[in-house]
């Protein structure tokens, strides 16, 4: 199998580079989660869990997405949208 695998690295190339590389993306990014949140879950239920799971993961999206703006020097800006009328919802 690994000699099967490096000559598909070495034949392919490109193809085996992006796959390689998306899986190290994962898996650093889900060693990135549990260090900071830990590995575990509290919640008992199986929707509990999968809710504590994606709050994790956006939490640590908005870390990162701080972090970068800090370095970066990027000042975000917040404009209203203005729906036209048509678009709108009111709610009696």
């Amino acid at each position: 199998m690994c000699k099967r695998l490096h000559a598909y690295s070495i034949l392919k190339e490109e193809s085996f580079n992006a796959h390689y590389h998306r899986r190290s993306n994962v898996e650093t990014t889900f060693s990135m989660v549990k260090g900071k949140f830990g590995d575990s879950v509290r919640s008992k239920s199986e929707t509990g869990q999968i809710n504590e799971i994606l709050l994790k993961f956006l939490s640590h999206n908005l870390c990162v997405l701080i972090q970068e703006m800090h370095e970066l020097g990027v000042t975000p800006t917040f404009e209203p949208k203005v729906l036209p009328e048509s678009q709108v919802m009111w709610l009696n």
